[in-house]
């Protein structure tokens, strides 16, 4: 235990899964003053049997485990209503970027707007210190430059500061990540050493509010409206085939065209939203030189000059050596040192050195 920490107060985003009641239970043991607040972000009860698809998230049973964590742990417990603000920030913005043939993330949007700005101005309205979770990433300040860092988690196939490039310094010095040094393996085993009942519970892999991961069922049914098919063209022009609306679909997809030419396999390398074409390829038509990304956000300060990083264009992304370019306001150029693969409109590119989170974007176009 630290002495200087029994006088602060940390509250913890509490989903109910191993990570965040770790996450607890380690700052409990480091002598903070610990408070677990569940959000409640999406109605079940809209479905017909008022119950969450397995493998979500945030439902109300993740809601009973999180209390029963917070009961064995000791600590205050509260469940917080902010299903208006996650249908309006991050359930409309997934919708309306697949209607504009974007493919969206919403763990990012979550993570920005749902944790680290409402939940952060909650915990901080309350008089706690801190906001902590579960994620595996680490922060650090860095001394010579008086900024703070964010650092992959060190368990590299379970790091998610991917997700987290949205934070700024404010933010960052107000939150804590206490697995960000341990892996998935050690968190199940502290789990279990602290006696919490959810050291073997399955984890959350789908979006929490898609049922059977059906986007284009929940797009069409969401937006109360039927978008048409159309027609399947390569980059010549010539039709191939016919899509079941161009929100069904993202690029680099395979499966699900409705190609009969025999000449195959084909795959998504673009949308035409004007005149509602889908356009496919082969392979080697996924690949780019780079891509033009809007809404950058600079963690370690915005550079002078162009600077070489590795960049991740989606979550399990290797990463490719580029460089980066700033085109004014808020937007940059992103060049590959070599052709990059599957450069998807809306996804997040996430810009590295080393263990470091430079910043990131999101994707508007690729470059050919």
């Amino acid at each position: 235990m630290t002495k200087d920490n029994k006088d602060k107060t940390v509250v913890v985003a509490m989903s109910g899964g191993v990570d965040s009641s770790v996450a607890a239970a380690l700052l409990k043991e480091e002598g903070y003053n610990v408070v677990g607040i569940s959000m409640q972000l999406w109605d079940y009860a809209k479905k017909d049997d008022g119950a969450a698809k397995e493998g979500s998230c945030c439902s109300l049973d993740d809601i009973y485990d999180a209390r029963r964590v917070a009961d064995k742990l000791g600590i205050p417990f509260y469940v917080v209503n902010v299903e208006e603000l996650f249908t309006k920030e991050v359930v409309e913005y997934f919708v309306k970027s697949y209607l504009s043939a974007m493919t969206p993330n919403p763990c990012v949007k979550c993570n920005e707007v749902m944790k680290f700005k409402a939940l952060l101005t909650r915990a901080l309205a309350m008089g706690a210190d801190f906001l902590a979770t579960g994620h595996y990433a680490r922060i650090e300040k860095a001394a010579a430059e008086g900024r703070y860092r964010l650092l992959k988690g060190v368990d590299t196939d379970k790091d998610q500061s991917y997700f987290l490039f949205t934070m700024t310094q404010d933010e960052m010095a107000k939150v804590l990540f206490p697995l960000g040094s341990y892996t998935k393996m050690e968190a199940r085993a502290l789990a279990s050493k602290f006696g919490l009942k959810v050291h073997d519970k399955k984890e959350s892999q789908e979006i929490c509010f898609i049922d059977n991961d059906d986007y284009g069922a929940f797009v069409g049914e969401y937006a109360a409206k039927t978008l048409p098919p159309g027609d399947i063209v390569d980059n010549s022009g010539n039709v191939l085939g016919r899509h079941a609306g161009l929100f069904n679909y993202t690029i680099g997809q395979r499966r699900g065209l409705d190609i009969k030419d025999g000449k195959g396999p084909y795959y998504v390398v673009g949308m035409e939203t004007k005149d509602n074409r889908l356009i496919v390829g082969k392979e080697d038509e996924l690949t780019s030189k780079g891509f033009i990304a809007s809404g950058v956000n600079w963690i370690t300060g915005k550079p002078d000059v162009a600077i070489d990083a590795n960049v991740k264009i989606r979550y399990r992304h290797g990463g490719v050596l580029s460089k980066i370019t700033s085109l004014g306001g808020a937007k940059v150029k992103v060049e590959f040192m070599e052709p990059g693969k599957s450069v998807t409109p809306g996804q997040a590119a996430v810009f590295y050195s080393g263990d470091v989170v430079l910043g990131g974007a999101w994707i508007e176009e690729s470059l050919r």
